[in-house]
């Protein structure tokens, strides 16, 4: 993840339209009606940049001038502007460690009942494999359990490694109750449609990694015009990496697409939800970044819980329709 959000700056004249602002203002110029809003208040440039870091915000003002000088005639203000850093607000980022340890865990426990780094079927079937007859007969946690069980030691270091570069940034930006309700509740989306699409054995926690890519993705989706051209850039090497994955799947190589498709999409929803909402508050200087959620969020995740447990019954215990 890049440590630096691009700039943004107001234009180095008081009182100033829109059209005299730097072209990388444009956000603040569309926000304040179509004038910097420094600039309307007749107080010259105020350029800032976010920056993603748990720090305090700091602050480097301009050299000595009095507010007096600032206000008259549109003319530069003497010396260069001094740029002003805003950090964008992040949570702490553990859990996906202890994920990651769990992972590991499972893992020493099937070498261990295996005797091999390669298990065997019935050792990952017998520790909670998503097999359809066995959670047709009411195994329930089959569907959960799948996700921390892996086939091979390629299989887990690649998941391992995709939680490890992935995991963070979600959990930075989302807090850690709507990272773990990401990484479960698309997880389970991933086993339910492995159990509709595909009778195979199946193991892995790729359908919740993808549904963290995926909630990634909603989050700069979301951001776009408060984060500018780097929330876009992101969204771009995203969608590259997510088509490059599913072009792999499709190669064949025992990989379950039907898993990481459903992750995919069920972590694109969820991020929309739960993505936080960053806002610059331009009314005292220095600027300030408001986070706010979607009131809607966590109400809108239970429903996609509830929804995907529905899926489940429904699969396993169709209705019958009475033919009159």
């Amino acid at each position: 993840m890049p440590s630096r959000l691009p700039a943004m700056w107001c234009c180095s004249r008081p009182a100033a339209p829109a059209s005299a602002c730097s072209a990388t203002s444009s956000t603040v110029a569309r926000s304040s009606g179509g004038w910097c809003t420094s600039c309307r208040s007749g107080r010259g440039a105020r350029p800032w940049r976010m920056t993603m870091s748990n720090e305090p915000n700091q602050w480097r003002e301009r050299p000595d001038t009095p507010d007096d000088a600032l206000i008259g005639e549109a003319q530069p203000l003497p010396g260069q502007p001094q740029m002003v850093r805003l950090s964008l607000p992040l949570f702490g980022a553990w859990a996906w460690k202890v994920l990651l340890g769990l992972i590991i865990a499972m893992y020493v426990l099937e070498v261990v009942v295996a005797k091999n780094l390669t298990p065997d079927n019935l050792t990952v079937y017998y520790l909670g494999a998503k097999w359809n007859p066995a959670i047709s007969s009411g195994e329930y946690w089959r569907l959960i359990s799948a996700m921390f069980l892996h086939a091979s030691l390629l299989h887990i270091m690649f998941n391992g490694y995709s939680l490890f570069a992935v995991g963070p940034a979600v959990e930075r930006f989302f807090g850690t109750a709507r990272f773990l309700a990401i990484y479960f509740i698309t997880g389970l989306a991933g086993s339910v449609a492995s159990y509709a699409f595909s009778p195979n054995l199946s193991v892995g926690a790729s359908g919740a990694i993808f549904g963290l890519v995926g909630a990634l993705a909603g989050f700069f989706y979301v951001s776009r015009e408060t984060l500018g051209e780097m929330a876009k850039q992101q969204l771009g090497s995203l969608v590259t990496v997510i088509m490059l994955n599913l072009f792999i799947g499709l190669s064949g190589g025992g990989i379950d697409n039907y898993a990481h498709v459903g992750g995919l999409v069920c972590g694109g929803v969820l991020g929309v939800l739960l993505a936080p909402r960053y806002a610059i508050d331009e009314r005292t200087y220095p600027p300030a970044v408001v986070r706010r959620f979607l009131p809607f969020g966590w109400p809108g995740a239970l429903a996609v819980a509830l929804l995907l447990a529905a899926l489940v019954g429904f699969a396993i215990n169709p209705p019958i329709l009475a033919v009159p």
